[in-house]
């Protein structure tokens, strides 16, 4: 059976093969290990990086799901999932039988699907878009050889960005039997498109069947197509990693109006009604996008979330980016610093972080997973305590349980970065548990 996902290589950040260049034999490949220079010993000096626990003898490093830094988590039997509507951080694996929804059935009717393209150029918010020049049309080569700003391993330095022009493309589903005018709920996908990242046809079929199923609400399904390229200095990684409410506005501004014109229906203004879906960067997009407009969207799905420090251009009023989600900047004390011309410090509070913990509880329901091996320190470049994708993706469980919210966390034995077994073992109950509170009709 065809994966939900294609196929990529595991040290790749997951749409670079799709956004231009070529992966030559003599190119840089991305690190599993631990980088050069990197502080392993000193856990109170800036920029740590813990390996306790972490088996080395694979690259990425395999993760214990017992590891005593990750909050504790109920383990499964092999091949079995969490009952439907269970809370809280939970172990599968390491087998991952595909769910049947996956596969068309007999007699359950099919939604119809439309199509349009948007240009950098007609946008408010990612106009110019962003272009990063890698040498020698090495993927992602300028992240693996870049520096950091002296004294500061969590800023990384990308001279190849430059502004271009980008242009994406639109899927809308439209479930079977939706009569046009009636208010629709929706999801919203990151790395989407006919060309993206995921595989289009089977999450619609999965769609068809858990609506038939009456499992989840017939849904609108708005497919995104992203920027372009990937990580620091890329037009993806400009409108995913940034934390900031700038990608939810984005989408709602430019590309709803765009969705209900050219499929003709009415989506809903209900954030009860609202989902998103990403993985990797377009996975922390996802959280993004309800943490910072909670009053448009209310449902969270992500796998492998890049809640790392993975924005770009660096922002000293938030210098370890998504990381800062669930901890505090792994860098200094700084006494102070020149944030828009005013003089601010983050010795005390890191400018508030970790945001979670510090911010009143926002009513999110955030379903979201990681594999044992997924990504770590893949740029080998920036060695700043702030990207093992696992550890991260504890911590988020760790302070959204602290904090009260409905979710739910899956740690994959045997699974790599957005690992396609994973996904098609787990996405159609994923989305079931997504939309648990909502009328499925």
């Amino acid at each position: 059976m065809e994966g939900l996902f294609k196929r990529v290589s595991r040290f790749a950040v997951l749409s670079c093969l799709l956004t231009g260049g070529a992966a030559h034999a003599d190119c840089l490949k991305g690190n599993g290990g631990v980088p050069p220079g990197a502080n392993t010993t000193d856990a109170s000096a800036p920029f740590y990086i813990d390996t306790a626990g972490l088996d080395f003898k694979t690259l990425p490093p395999t993760r214990d799901p017992k590891n005593a830094n990750y909050p504790a988590a109920t383990e499964l039997p092999d091949g079995t999932l969490p009952e439907s509507g269970a809370e809280g951080n939970f172990i599968i694996g390491p087998t991952h039988p595909v769910a049947p929804e996956l596969a068309a059935q007999a007699g359950v009717p099919t939604g119809k699907v439309y199509g349009f393209t948007m240009s950098s150029n007609d946008s408010a918010v990612f106009n110019p878009g962003m272009i990063r020049d890698d040498p020698g049309g090495c993927l992602n080569a300028s992240i693996f050889t870049a520096q950091t700003a002296p004294g500061d391993k969590s800023n990384m330095l990308v001279p190849t960005a430059h502004a271009g022009i980008w242009t994406r493309a639109v899927d809308v589903y439209v479930p079977a039997n939706y009569a046009a005018g009636t208010e629709a709920p929706f999801i919203v996908l990151g790395d989407g498109g006919p060309k993206g990242f995921f595989n289009e046809k089977m999450f619609f079929t999965i769609l068809d069947n858990l609506i038939a199923q009456h499992r989840v609400p017939p849904m609108v399904a708005v497919s995104i197509g992203a920027g372009g390229q990937d990580a620091q200095g890329s037009e993806r990684g400009l409108e995913y990693d940034s934390v900031s409410g700038a990608y939810a506005e984005f989408v709602e501004n430019e590309v709803l109006p765009l969705v209900e014109s050219h499929a003709n229906v009415r989506l809903t203004k209900n954030p009860d009604g609202r989902a998103t879906l990403g993985i990797s960067s377009s996975g922390v997009a996802a959280f993004t996008m309800a943490w910072f407009h909670p009053e448009l969207y209310h449902r969270v799905l992500a796998y492998s979330p890049t809640v790392v420090n993975q924005q770009w251009p660096h922002n000293p009023a938030l210098p370890g980016g998504a990381w800062e989600y669930h901890s505090q900047w792994a860098g200094p004390p700084v006494a102070n610093m020149s944030v828009e011309g005013v003089t601010v410090s983050n010795t005390d509070a890191h400018f508030g972080s970790p945001l979670i913990s510090n911010s009143p509880a926002k009513p999110i329901r955030v379903w979201f997973e990681t594999g044992d091996r997924d990504l770590f320190y893949p740029a080998a470049s920036i060695p700043d305590g702030m990207h093992d994708w696992v550890l991260a993706d504890e911590r988020l469980a760790k302070v959204l349980g602290d904090k009260g919210y409905h979710y739910q966390f899956l740690f994959a034995r045997n699974a790599h970065h957005v690992d396609k077994a994973t996904v098609q073992q787990t996405l159609p109950a994923a989305l079931e548990w997504l939309w648990k509170g909502y009328p499925a009709q």
